[in-house]
């Protein structure tokens, strides 16, 4: 590493902006990928609805569980800098990996014949991308607050503009990795990813002056000494990471049958063991090692993170049953252009990076008056606002146009107001595991973040299921179980909602004057 360097920019760390461009093109390759993933499973290898949605909430779910890994080897280790460079490489292998399409599936008999080869290095890709989100995903949102002292009013505000990177690369993968996907092949969508992956890794790594030594390992000699069989423990994780691959490769593909006429996944499992570990771990640690704030702000921690869940099962379905809706049953010609669903998954990016620059600004003035609203009030407007965010995509299946098709509109307004509740929640979140958070357990409670997010992407495979449906479904009744589904999920987001804003108070006494 070149030496430090000092000062800022526009008022805040030249750091952030390394760590803002290289998360851009992080979420633009895993974005990208993602807004491609159900269709290329169901219309290339002739997936059936429900295994297309459960195959993206075990996907999803491995990739916000990892982070928990990620942390806990770069708080002991590893340090957040390295961490960060190898979970690029491996998310580099792994975009550029599923550009292999192989073989349409084709029907010979009445039964569906697939390439088999390819699913394996698809399911390999996924593998590596998995692993990669784990090292790098809590890391560098790690970085971003190490920046900012404890008690630095622009840190909400530094945080809200590292998430606005995160959406214009989410906006502007939809648009280039969507369209390039549906119109031009599946690997030009996925190699555009994986392109994206590769611009980020090098802004980082030619910008790793700019973090003033604040991700470095904890102790770099005892990192590189040799340790069991002569291997140094920076050589045994690079050997873990590999391991962590080839058994994340394994679980994408296992499912098993647990009770009469369902199932779950070798993911779901994994992600309740891990709670359970992360729980044996905790109870002791904040008996015997907080003092009594320090428990409570820990708590406050947990208890904030868990109704993220239900948000995070809400808001991803914009990839599953609000895509598939679009791409079904909506008309999409507005403005003179006939959109693609991949495209519309854009919108909530595009309202984020519209909105980011006003919350930027609203949080420390409101903070100057007395009037911001604490984390637990905005989690629970959060909710709030993702139930309501269904409300008119339900109407839009009862109420078709002329054409018998859902309109347009009712999608962009749908994804305006869940996005407003992201960034009551998202940013908020980040930030506040940074300041509820011991420093020295920063990175690994910001795994448990990422957790959270591990089961709100395993809630949304299941609940996406809901609207599984046959090939042959009309789409009059394709809107009718649309129609349903929305309606369930209004209820749910409405509900957790109201919870969370009366448990608001008791939240705020546990974290001693945190914001």
């Amino acid at each position: 590493m070149s030496k430090p360097e000092s000062g800022e920019l526009w008022g805040h760390p030249k750091g952030l902006y390394y760590c803002f461009f290289t998360e851009l093109w992080e979420r633009f390759s895993f974005y990208g990928m993602k807004a491609l993933l159900l269709f290329y499973v169901t219309k290339y290898h002739r997936f059936d609805d429900e295994a297309g949605y459960l195959l993206l909430g075990t996907y999803g779910g491995l990739a916000y569980a990892m982070p928990v890994v990620g942390g806990i080897v770069a708080d002991r280790y590893l340090g957040m800098r390295k961490a960060v460079v190898l979970g690029g490489v491996l998310l580099c292998l792994g975009h550029f990996g599923m550009v292999y399409e192989g073989h349409a599936a084709t029907i010979v008999d009445d039964r569906i014949v697939r390439d088999e080869f390819a699913l394996s290095v698809f399911y390999l890709s996924l593998a590596l991308i998995i692993v990669g989100v784990g090292f790098l995903k809590p890391n560098i949102s790690t970085i971003v607050g190490r920046l900012y002292g404890p008690n630095d009013s622009r840190r909400d505000a530094g945080f809200t503009i590292f998430y606005m990177g995160i959406n214009v690369g989410a906006w502007a993968s939809s648009l280039v990795c969507g369209w390039l996907g549906e119109t031009w092949g599946w690997g030009w969508g996925f190699g555009s990813a994986g392109l994206g992956m590769l611009i980020g890794l090098v802004v980082f790594v030619r910008g790793q002056a700019h973090l003033l030594g604040k991700a470095e390992p904890p102790d770099p000699a005892r990192l590189r000494a040799p340790w069991r069989l002569g291997i140094s423990r920076e050589r045994w994780i690079l050997i873990g990471a590999l391991v962590a691959v080839l058994a994340a490769w394994q679980l994408l593909q296992v499912r098993l049958s647990l009770f009469e006429g369902g199932q779950i996944s070798a993911t779901e499992i994994v992600a309740v063991l891990m709670t359970i570990a992360l729980g044996v771990w905790f109870v002791p640690f904040v008996r015997t090692q907080c003092t009594p704030a320090e428990r409570d702000q820990m708590i406050a921690l947990v208890a904030i993170t868990a109704t993220s869940v239900v948000f995070w099962g809400l808001y991803e379905q914009t990839y599953g049953s609000w895509n598939a809706f679009s791409d079904r049953v909506m008309n999409r010609e507005g403005l003179g252009v006939q959109w693609t669903a991949t495209q519309l998954t854009g919108l909530g990016a595009l309202f984020i990076f519209a909105l980011s620059p006003l919350f930027a600004w609203l949080w420390p003035r409101l903070a100057k008056r007395g009037r911001n609203p604490s984390t637990p009030a905005k989690f629970g407007g959060a909710l709030v606002l993702a139930g309501l965010s269904t409300v008119p995509l339900a109407w839009a299946a009862t109420h078709p146009g002329d054409d018998g098709l859902a309109g347009l509109w009712s999608i962009v307004l749908a994804y305006f107001i869940l996005e407003v509740g992201e960034m009551l929640i998202s940013p908020i979140g980040l930030a506040a595991v940074t300041t509820l958070s011991l420093p020295r357990v920063v990175s690994l409670m910001m795994g448990v973040w990422f957790l959270a997010s591990a089961f709100g992407e395993i809630a949304a495979g299941r609940l996406g299921a809901l609207s599984a449906m046959p090939e042959d479904t009309t789409t009059v009744d394709a809107l009718a179980i649309y129609g349903e589904l929305f309606w369930v999920l209004t209820w749910i987001g409405l509900g957790t909602g109201v919870v969370v804003l009366l448990w608001t108070p008791w939240l705020r006494r546990r974290m001693h004057g945190v914001h």
